[in-house]
């Protein structure tokens, strides 16, 4: 969960290298770099990709331009001509830069490192399409699935070809497991999760599994507990991302034991650290014994950690 980032001061020192947070995407030294700067320091047992979900829609030919402490801004899509003005043909090969980062990292990385591809999930993207901009209520999203059901489903199934294209592209340049990360799942309306969120991540992960069997998928779908028992079912991934306010324990109960599960301490804890993160992170390694399971967080680093709690919360879980 964005491994490097904001909270490492060496991520600050190359981050001032590039023009800009969409050049640094793009620009495979960087993120390389970027990406293999946590596994040095911490020694992890994978490396997430470092890349942005909406590298997507702008290699569709969306704008998109990262504004200093206000985040990204893209020209909202929200009528059939703004959708056609977009070309969905080709992503993968526009995003080359991404592959040859992931070829970069495959060399670059122990063999005892695996290494995770990502993309953001369609409605998660879509969003960003939609409003133009993050963090909102997405009133916006909404308000088009309802009274425009047929753009709202074009512009998904835009996203999700596009999205199967790029993650079977990183698959081929290296990406020995993937994760499609649906940070806005929880803001779905619930009548409209399976066209939203279940049936597009399950055609993703059904043409990825055509493509290459053996890689497998884990699926984020952040703030949608009351879904999980049907996400786990019918989108067929093999592993579930938990965030931090589902009970790992209703988790375990919803999802089959075969299915991984991944997560779910508090970020804030590794502001506090000490023993309150330790405990904590000891006992959701111990309640989960007995079934597959990744240690995580239940959302992404925060900017306020401590580079030292996170070696602490590494050090706590190995010790358990």
């Amino acid at each position: 969960m964005r491994q490097a980032g904001r909270y490492l001061p060496e991520y600050r020192e190359i981050r001032a290298k590039a023009r800009d947070f969409v050049d640094f995407c793009l620009t495979p030294e960087l993120a390389i770099e970027a990406t293999l700067q946590p596994i040095r320091r911490y020694g992890f047992d994978a490396a997430i990709l470092f890349a942005d979900i909406l590298l997507v829609p702008q290699a569709m030919g969306q704008s998109l331009a990262f504004v200093e402490g206000e985040g990204p801004k893209l020209e909202p899509v929200r009528t059939r001509e703004a959708l056609k003005a977009l070309n969905v043909e080709g992503v993968a090969e526009r995003l080359q830069p991404v592959m040859e980062t992931v070829k970069g990292l495959k060399t670059a990385l122990p063999e005892t490192v695996a290494l995770i591809g990502f993309a953001g999930a369609p409605w998660t993207v879509a969003t960003y399409m939609i409003e133009g901009a993050g963090g909102s209520d997405h009133a916006l999203i909404r308000a088009m699935a309802w009274s425009e059901p047929s753009l709202f489903g074009a512009i998904l199934d835009a996203l999700t070809e596009a999205t199967t294209a790029y993650l079977i592209a990183q698959v081929d340049a290296g990406a020995e497991a993937l994760q499609i990360f649906d940070t806005w799942a929880g803001s779905v309306p619930a009548p409209l999760f399976e066209r939203a969120v279940i049936q597009p991540t399950a055609a993703i992960v059904k043409a990825v599994k055509a493509h290459a069997p053996h890689v497998p998928v884990i699926g984020f779908p952040r703030g949608a507990a009351a879904h999980l028992k049907a996400y786990a079912a019918r989108t067929g991934v093999d592993g579930v991302g938990i965030d931090h306010m589902t009970p790992l324990g209703f988790a375990a109960e919803a999802v089959p034991a075969s299915t991984a599960l991944q997560g779910n301490l508090d970020p804030m804890l590794t502001i506090t650290g000490g023993e309150v993160m330790a405990d904590e992170a000891r006992r959701l390694v111990r309640a989960m014994e007995g079934r597959p399971y990744i240690f995580n967080l239940g959302h992404g680093v925060t900017p306020q950690t401590r580079p030292e709690h996170i070696a602490e919360l590494v050090a706590a879980v190995r010790g358990v």
